[in-house]
């Protein structure tokens, strides 16, 4: 306690409240205490707050400033509510202003990274925007290869993830969309450039390879192809809308979110078979919707669907509609989905309530309660422009086949990367893996091949003539004192030594 505050250093304040407090608890007796301040001592003075010098002198107090400069007090009390609703919109307006100024950063960022022709070609160019094609980038813009990204803005199985990614170690509370948009800042960090646009073939015909798009045409040495494969799905109504608020392709990503839950599965192969055991391990009940008396998977799988006490089969039935409610706000109540026409999809969010089931041998429709739809038949991998350029996998349908444990494909200098070439896990995650195994093998390959960066040998090349020339030039008008003299200089230190 200050002492001119104090000057009889009693015990008061809290201090005092604890130590009688422990005194009573100790003696079992109350300890009488003195109050400090009387009633009239907490009365305000006189005239303070009532004149107009009372508040010039109370906002001079309050806004008494400490050494550092910072008011000790706020005076908020002392504004009047116009110049508060002055200081809010004047608020307001500076984070408009920083909102604005961090979006065209960010349009700034996105045309910094982005591809400019050049006249030499690429070292390297990915073709590809997901996990495998991110992955290959960041490898190889580390690797100083400065590689050219060729994939559209949208697009890819984790880009159209509206659901929370929950598989990807080190990744909690983000969609997919995130996830790749903080790989594509990764890279580019590095010097990745983008280039967004669809690939439409690759001419290896001659080297260096031809990369053309919708409008460009790159010219590079090596290509990673990690254009991934996309989900077969059914076309039916209610499909696309619910696309996460129910219906999904992966039960390994969505499964967890339906724990308790009835789900479906549709389908009748190796994929249907694994998905219906993943979900099962969760999920209520699984129903397997399968339009043929018997199904196409092994036997091993399909003997343990039939086995498993939670999965029920649905024989000889397709999907012809995903039904669901719609819920347009949290004040509004869900409706059940009726006329499709009415639907905004930008204001609405799917989920899914049921599946209309057709039986193909009588045709008679009826209605499954579910929460969920997983649509399990088969994968497309994005490789119709390699067809009859590279090798694929004769077992699996449209899967470039590559050597051994390494990404090359048949082709020396392209390379395959992630569910283009993987028909067995196409997760996220080995995708990942397998991209940066890539661009590893293409940066060994570069190197065996004596294939480095052209530009940068000619820009050095250059500036190595022009240093040359201007030796050259500074050699060429060096004055010389005795050529000026017509060579009559020559002899007369002789001559001058002969004279002495």
């Amino acid at each position: 306690m200050n002492k001119k505050h104090n000057p009889n250093k009693q015990c008061v304040g809290s201090a005092a409240g604890q130590l009688s407090k422990r005194l009573k608890q100790k003696y079992n007796k109350r300890v009488e205490t003195t109050l400090r301040f009387t009633d009239e001592d907490r009365k305000p003075t006189s005239g303070s707050g009532s004149t107009k010098d009372g508040k010039k002198k109370d906002a001079s107090q309050g806004q008494q400033k400490t050494h550092s400069g910072k008011v000790d007090t706020p005076n908020l009390h002392l504004a009047t509510k116009e110049e508060l609703m002055e200081e809010l919109e004047k608020r307001l307006e500076e984070e408009e202003e920083a909102k604005e100024d961090e979006l065209e950063e960010e349009d700034f960022a996105e045309f910094e990274h982005s591809y400019i022709p050049s006249d030499f070609p690429e070292r390297l160019v990915i073709v590809g925007g997901g996990p495998a094609g991110m992955s290959a980038a960041i490898y190889a813009a580390r690797a100083g290869l400065k590689p050219v990204v060729v994939a559209p803005p949208l697009g890819g199985q984790l880009q159209g993830k509206g659901v929370d990614v929950e598989n990807y170690p080190g990744l909690a509370n983000v969609t997919g969309p995130e996830v790749v948009a903080a790989m594509r800042s990764q890279a580019a960090a590095f010097g990745a450039v983008f280039e967004c646009e669809t690939v439409l073939s690759i001419d290896h015909t001659q080297r260096p390879f031809k990369v053309r798009t919708n409008s460009s045409e790159i010219v590079t040495h090596s290509i990673v192809v990690a254009t991934g494969a996309e989900s077969n799905w059914l076309n039916i109504p209610g499909e696309y809308e619910m696309r996460g608020g129910g219906v999904s392709s992966c039960a390994i990503c969505d499964g967890a979110a339906f724990y308790g839950k009835d789900v479906i599965v549709v389908g009748g192969g190796d994929s249907a078979m694994e998905e219906a055991l993943v979900l099962a391990r969760t999920s209520k009940s699984v129903t397997v919707i399968h339009r043929r008396d018997e199904f196409r998977a092994s036997k091993v799988l399909a003997l343990r669907v039939l086995d498993h006490p939670s999965i029920h089969v649905k024989w000889n039935a397709v999907v012809t509609k995903i039904v669901g409610k719609k819920v347009v706000s949290e004040n509004e109540e869900s409706k059940e989905d009726g006329d499709e026409d009415e639907m905004d999809l930008d204001k609405t969010q799917m989920f899914v309530t049921g599946a209309v089931l057709e039986d193909t041998m009588t045709g008679e429709t009826s209605t499954l309660p579910c929460e969920a739809v997983f649509v399990a038949i088969g994968h497309t991998p994005s490789t119709q422009f390699l067809e009859e350029i590279v090798d694929f996998d004769e077992h699996h349908t449209g899967y470039v086949k590559t050597v051994g444990q390494s990404t090359r494909t048949s082709v020396p200098g392209i390379f395959a990367a992630g569910d283009v070439s993987d028909a067995i896990y196409r997760q996220a995650v080995t995708s990942a893996g397998s991209g940066a195994a890539a661009a590893l093998d293409a940066e060994r390959w570069l190197s065996e091949e004596g294939l480095g960066n052209e530009e940068a040998e000619f820009e050095a090349e250059l500036l190595a003539e022009l240093m040359a020339d201007d030796v050259d030039t500074d050699a060429s008008n060096h004055y010389n004192v005795y050529e000026d003299m017509g060579g009559r200089g020559s002899g007369q230190k002789e001559s001058a030594r002969v004279e002495l």
